[in-house]
Order: C-alpha cells, then structure tokens, then sequence
C-alpha cells in the first residue's frame, strides 16, 4: 500500500497498539470475531475487579490464564519488530497489552497503560499484588504470602483506575505528536480510547489499523483494514 505524504514526512508518531497487533504471534484479541470474549463472554469476568475478589473459581481461572501466556512459546511478529524499527520517527509507543512483546522485539520506553505500578487501591485492601505472569501462577488461587489476602496480578482489570502517571505521559504525548496511529485496537475502552481525541484537538492526523470498524474511524484521516503485520510495515517503511 502507498502511503499519503503526511505520513511518508511524520516525524513525530504517537502509536497506541492493541491485542490485535499480537494476533499474528498467536496471541487471541478479546472482540474480534475469533477474540477471547466474542467466543466465550464470561471469559471477561477472568479481568474484571469486583468477580475476582468474590469468586475464587474466576480466580483460579484467571491464574490458569496468565500461567498459560507465561508458558507459551510467543515472539514479536512483524507488525512489532516494524515499529522497533522505526522507533527514530517516534514520539511515544503506548500500548494496552501485558504480553511484551513490544519490548522483545527492540522498541523501549514502551508505556504500558494496563499494567499498574502503584500500591494496592481501596477496593483492594487487604490484599497484595503480583507480576504479571503471577507469582506461582501454576496455583489455583495463590494467597499472599505476607498477610493471606487474595493475591493479585499487576494487571489494570475493569474496575481499577490507570497508572496516573501513566495516563499523563500517553495524553502528553497524544497532544504532541503529527500523526496518532492506532493499531489492532477497537477503540472502544476509555481512557486509552480518548487518546485519539486529544491528538485530533492537537490537530495531528490520525491513522486507524484494525480488522474491524471502530468508533473513531469518522476521525481518522486514514483507515486501514489490511493484516496488521503487512500494512503497518508499509506504511512506517514509508517514511524513511
């Protein structure tokens, strides 16, 4: 694919990727149409707050979850290792995966907007935090060691706030960069979503990559609907 000539001279790209530029490395997305919660819907309950304090079954299956992603054989994709490569043309790589794949394919000073770094919140009390590959994770609900609470992994789930400090660097630079790039995400949870909206207000372009339609693709100036590991490289080789 050819890409326009704002584009090709950007120098300043801000990228936000989602599960879907890791589809390709064997990594399922959540609502595609062969995503994890499309399939099974009750599989949302594995990341939502207020089910894993309460069911120790959701916890169990949740550290199955994680233990299985610690274990299998994944690695950076094209789509990863395109933007590793191009890392002199950005301004920020923000991405709301956990799996690393960003970091194992080169790219650094990746923001990572689901995964927390600060103490336990409120809803929280009583209760520690683990990595996020779990800290035993082959356990069917591990406790704390220290004080026997429910035992958690570091992972942003729907019911928790973001790293402030996080969502801080990504709106900096969402509102400092010529061209937004969102890639194999559905736009569709906040905050990382209205990340798009603050680059628009800022008047960078916009560029969505994604299989499916999103809720910002009356915004961009560009939409993409090619396999993530063949156009983002097209697109970012464009520029050198």
């Amino acid at each position: 694919m050819e890409a326009p000539g704002w584009l090709r001279d950007a120098w300043r790209i801000c990228v936000l990727t989602g599960a879907g530029i890791s589809t390709d490395s064997g990594i399922p997305d959540y609502r595609g149409p062969q995503g994890v919660w499309t399939r099974d819907p009750e599989a949302e309950k594995l990341v939502t707050l207020s089910w894993y304090l309460r069911d120790p079954e959701i916890r169990r299956r949740s550290w199955l979850m994680r233990r299985e992603l610690a274990t299998a054989d994944v690695r950076p994709n094209a789509g990863h290792l395109a933007l590793a490569a191009a890392q002199g043309r950005l301004r920020a790589l923000l991405t709301q995966n956990i799996d690393g794949l960003h970091q194992a394919a080169g790219s650094t000073g990746v923001l990572e907007l689901h995964a927390s770094r600060t103490p336990c919140p409120p809803p929280l009390a009583g209760s520690r935090r683990a990595p996020a590959g779990g800290r035993n994770a082959g356990e069917p609900d591990p406790a704390c060691p220290v004080c026997g609470g429910v035992l958690k992994t570091a992972t942003v789930y729907f019911g928790e706030a973001l790293d402030a400090d996080v969502v801080d660097a990504a709106t900096r630079a969402a509102g400092d960069c010529d061209v937004f790039l969102a890639v194999g995400t559905s736009l569709g949870v906040h905050p990382a979503a209205g990340l798009v909206d603050v680059a628009a207000a800022s008047s960078a372009r916009v560029v969505v990559v994604n299989a499916e339609p999103t809720p910002y693709d009356g915004l961009a100036d560009l939409v993409v609907r090619e396999l993530i590991g063949t156009a983002l490289p097209a697109l970012l080789a464009a520029g050198r």
